[in-house]
Order: structure tokens, then sequence, then C-alpha cells
């Protein structure tokens, strides 16, 4: 799930593993209100693994139901507040794979300074028998799982090894 959701919980954990120099890390999509418990736990966070679902306002909304604005506007923030991050994009054949949305990223990436890694994740379906198995309709399923070409595709255009 989501980590800040338990934002609180999280805030009195990092707070306890900073006093004993224990490096953190938060794996988000990004996709919370900056509140000021926000900003105090991402504070604590040495390094934030940030997922952007997709590039484009409304193909993100097509794709995980809400628009991008929360998860870019996270990534301006940890980047205006020296704070570290790897950026990942699940590529998606049909859906996070266009050329043209690829570019956008890679614009939008190179505009971040504390971006320290760019991942591309192949798309999987190995999760599909767990929605069939609570009878929920499985969004995706005539997609097929991201390739190695896909893949290196994706990295040549975002300008990533």
């Amino acid at each position: 799930g989501e980590p800040l959701l338990q934002v609180k919980f999280l805030i009195e954990l990092f707070e306890k593993l900073k006093k004993e120099n224990i490096h953190t890390c938060i794996d988000t999509s990004g996709m919370v209100a900056l509140t000021d418990d926000i900003k105090h736990l991402l504070s604590l966070t040495d390094l934030v693994l940030l997922d952007i679902k997709h590039i484009n306002t409304q193909k993100a909304k097509e794709l995980v139901g809400f628009n991008n604005e929360k998860e870019l506007s996270f990534a301006r923030y940890l980047s205006d507040n020296n704070i570290h991050m790897w950026i990942r994009q699940v590529l998606i054949p049909g859906y996070t794979d266009d050329e043209e949305d690829l570019l956008k990223l890679k614009d939008f990436i190179s505009s971040l300074k504390t971006v320290d890694k760019v991942e591309v994740l192949p798309y999987h379906d190995m999760g599909k028998y767990k929605w069939k198995k609570l009878g929920l309709k499985y969004e995706l399923e005539n997609v097929r799982n991201a390739n190695n070409q896909d893949i290196k595709r994706a990295k040549k255009i975002l300008g990533i090894s």
C-alpha cells in the first residue's frame, strides 16, 4: 500500500531511525497533499522512490482514476527541498509507452535537481489472478506484458542506460 497514508507512524519511526543514523527511504506514488506532516516526514527522509504513473494528466486520470498534479508537485517539492529521489515509470504497452509522453517525462525529470536514478519497470500481469479471485474486473485484461525490446526503446527515448 501507500506508506504516506500512515504519516504519523512514519514520522515516529523515522525520528527513531535518524537517531540511530539509519538511512530512510520511502517508496510512494506521491499522490498525497503536501501537508505539514508530509513535509516533516520528508525532512527525515534520505531517499524517495517515486512512481510517476503517467506524465500526461488526462492519460493518468484514465489509467489510475486521478490526474497527476499531486505526484508532479510532490516531485518538484522533493527537488526544491534537496531530497534525493529515484523516478520509476512502469512501462505498460499501449498506455505509458508513447514516444511523445516519454519525451515529456524526460523533460520533466531533467527539470528536477535531485534525481539520482531513473528506472523503467516492465508491466506484468502476475497479480491478475488476485483480481479474479476477488471477483473484480482486471482493467488491463488484454494488455500484453512489457518485453525487453519495449524497455530498451523507452530507455533510449528517456536517455538512460
